[in-house]
C-alpha cells in the first residue's frame, strides 16, 4: 500500500468508516485509513465491560444509509455493533485501505510542498495531501488524580481497559465512579462479587431504558420496503423533541425531569438512598443516563453507595473524605475520558510551524467543528462542539463527511491545492456558538462536566437541533476560506 496516499483517515470507526465509504462513492480511491489497534471498531472495539451496549437505539446509532433491520434489540450490545461495522467494510470494500498498528504520533504541514507528513510509531512516514482526523472524543481514559492510585495492591483498570482476566466472583469490588459506563457495568458485576462499593461524587439523571428484543416476526416487518427507514424518522424525531430543553430554554427542562423523578421513586423506596441519588442541578446540566436495572442494583443488600469523596487510595483499600476506610479487592474505574484535553498531547504542526496547542490555547474551536484555521487540509470529525447531548452522533458524522467532501470538490472545482479556513470566519462562528452555549443548560444547571474545559468553557457540545447542523453543513462557503495555490 502506498505511503503516498491522496488522503489520510486517522481511526476506523464510525467516523472513519463514514468517511471511506463516501469517498469511495464521490470516486476517491486514493486514501488510507490509519488504526493504531489491531481491529477496527474504535469505541466498540475497545469498550468490552460487562453490559456495554448502546444509549441510543441501534436503528437511528447506524449510517441512514445501511440500514439494518435486524438488529436484536432496540439498543444493541457492543459486539453487534462492532460486527455491523465489520458488515460495512465488507460490503463497501474497505479492507484494502485498511492499516491496523498504525498509531498515528504526529502530523506537520509543510507550507511548501501543500502537504502533510504523518508520522507513525516505529518510525513509518507517510505523506498526504489531506487528513481527516476521526479518532472521536471518548477514546482516552481519564483517571482521577488520587493521592495513592498508584500504590494499589489489587487488580486496578479504567472501564474503557476491562482486565477480563480478573475474576470477579466472590471479591470486594470498588467502583470509582457512577457515568454512562457504569450503570451499565454496575448492575452486571453486582451479580457476582461479595462485596461492591460505589463511590459517587455526583449523582447523575436516569431515565427507564426502553429496551427490548425484536422478534423475529418484527424483523421480518422492518424488512418490508420503507419499514426501517420510517422506524429510524420516527426515533430521530422523537429524540431531536428532547433538544427543546437544551437548544431554547433550561426550563423546558421540566418534563424530563418529572420523568427521571418519577423512575427514581419507582425503583428506589428507600427514602434515605433515594436521597443520596436525587440530582442536585438542572437535569440535562450534565449526560441525562438511561437504565432500567442500575437503581435495582444499588438496591441489592451487598451493594453499597458511599457518596463522600475518595480522598486516599491504600495497597488494599480506600479513605473516602469522612476518615472511612474500606478494604476493597479489586478496583475500577468508571471515570469516562479526557474530551476537552484529548489533543492536549498530540503533535499537530500547522502552517508556519504553529502548533495545535498553541492555536487552541486560549481553548479548543473550529469552524462547524471540521476545519481549523492555520491548519490546511486537515478535517476533524466530532471536532470541537459537535458533540450531543439528545441524538445520535452517527447523524453529526454523515454532516461533517458530507461538509468535507464539499471542501474536496471545492478545491477540484478552484484547482487549489489547500484550503484553510479564515480566522475571521472561525471566530465569527465560534462567538455566535459560545453567545448560545451561555444561555444553555450545560452553562447554567449548576453543575460541572466534562462538556466544559478547564476555564468552564463548553468545548463539547452544540447547542441547537441536529437538523440546523445538517442545514448549515450542507455546503461549504467559499467565502469562509483561503485557497492555497
Amino acid at each position: 500500500m502506498s505511503t503516498h496516499p491522496g488522503i489520510t483517515i486517522i481511526g476506523s470507526g464510525f467516523a472513519g468508516l463514514g468517511m471511506a465509504i463516501k469517498l469511495k462513492e464521490a470516486g476517491y480511491h486514493d486514501f488510507v485509513i490509519l488504526e493504531k489497534a489491531g481491529d477496527l471498531g474504535g469505541t466498540w472495539r475497545d469498550n468490552t465491560y460487562p453490559g456495554c451496549a448502546c444509549d441510543v437505539p441501534s436503528h437511528l446509532y447506524s449510517f441512514s444509509y445501511e440500514l439494518n433491520p435486524g438488529w436484536s434489540r432496540m439498543f444493541s450490545p457492543r459486539a453487534e455493533i462492532r460486527d455491523y461495522l465489520r458488515a460495512c467494510v465488507e460490503k463497501y470494500g474497505l479492507a484494502p485501505h485498511l492499516r491496523f498498528g498504525e498509531e498515528v504520533t504526529g502530523l506537520e504541514y509543510d507550507d511548501a510542498a501543500r502537504h502533510w507528513r504523518v508520522d507513525v510509531a516505529g518510525g513509518g512516514t507517510f505523506t498526504t495531501n489531506a487528513v481527516v482526523s476521526a479518532t472521536g472524543a471518548l477514546h482516552v481514559p481519564s483517571l482521577p488524580a488520587i493521592p495513592g492510585r498508584e500504590t494499589f495492591g489489587g487488580p486496578s483498570f479504567h472501564s474503557a481497559e476491562w482486565d477480563h482476566s480478573v475474576d470477579l466472583t466472590g471479591k470486594r469490588v470498588a467502583v470509582i465512579g457512577t457515568g454512562a459506563s457504569a450503570v451499565q457495568f454496575v448492575p452486571r458485576i453486582a451479580e457476582r462479587v461479595s462485596r461492591l462499593h460505589v463511590f459517587q461524587r455526583t449523582p447523575p439523571w436516569i431515565h427507564p431504558k426502553p429496551d427490548f428484543p425484536f422478534s423475529p416476526r418484527a424483523r421480518r416487518i422492518l424488512r418490508l420496503p420503507g419499514a426501517t427507514r420510517a422506524l429510524r424518522n420516527a426515533i430521530y424525531w422523537a429524540l431531536e423533541s428532547r433538544a427543546l430543553g437544551f437548544a431554547v430554554d433550561p426550563r423546558l427542562m421540566g418534563a424530563h425531569r418529572e420523568v427521571a423523578l418519577r423512575h427514581l421513586a419507582a425503583q428506589v423506596p428507600d427514602p434515605a438512598l433515594r436521597a443520596r441519588l436525587t440530582p442536585g442541578y438542572t437535569i440535562g446540566c450534565k449526560r441525562v443516563l438511561i437504565s432500567s436495572d442500575y437503581y435495582p442494583a444499588l438496591g441489592r443488600d451487598n451493594v453499597e453507595l458511599i457518596t463522600d469523596e475518595v480522598r486516599e487510595i491504600r495497597e488494599g483499600s480506600i479513605v473516602d473524605s469522612s476518615g472511612r476506610e474500606t478494604e476493597v479487592d479489586v478496583l475500577v474505574h468508571g471515570t469516562g475520558f479526557k474530551v476537552t484535553s484529548a489533543l492536549d498531547e498530540r503533535r499537530i504542526v500547522g502552517r508556519n510551524g504553529r502548533k495545535i496547542q498553541d492555536a487552541w490555547q486560549d481553548g479548543a474551536q473550529a469552524y462547524y467543528g471540521v476545519t481549523v484555521a492555520g491548519f490546511p487540509n486537515l478535517f476533524l470529525l466530532l471536532g470541537p462542539n459537535t458533540g450531543l447531548g439528545h441524538n445520535s452522533v452517527v447523524f453529526m458524522i454523515e454532516s461533517q463527511v458530507r461538509y468535507v467532501l464539499g471542501c474536496l470538490r471545492l478545491l477540484s472545482r478552484t484547482r487549489a491545492r489547500a484550503l484553510d479556513v479564515r480566522p475571521e470566519a472561525q471566530r465569527a462562528h465560534n462567538d455566535r456558538l459560545q453567545d448560545r452555549l451561555n444561555r444553555r443548560v450545560w452553562n447554567t444547571g449548576g453543575c460541572g462536566s466534562w462538556y466544559l474545559d478547564e476555564h468552564g468553557v463548553n468545548r463539547t457540545l452544540w447547542p441547537g437541533f441536529t437538523f440546523e447542523y445538517w442545514a448549515r453543513t450542507r455546503t461549504p462557503r467559499r467565502g469562509a476560506y483561503e485557497l492555497i495555490p
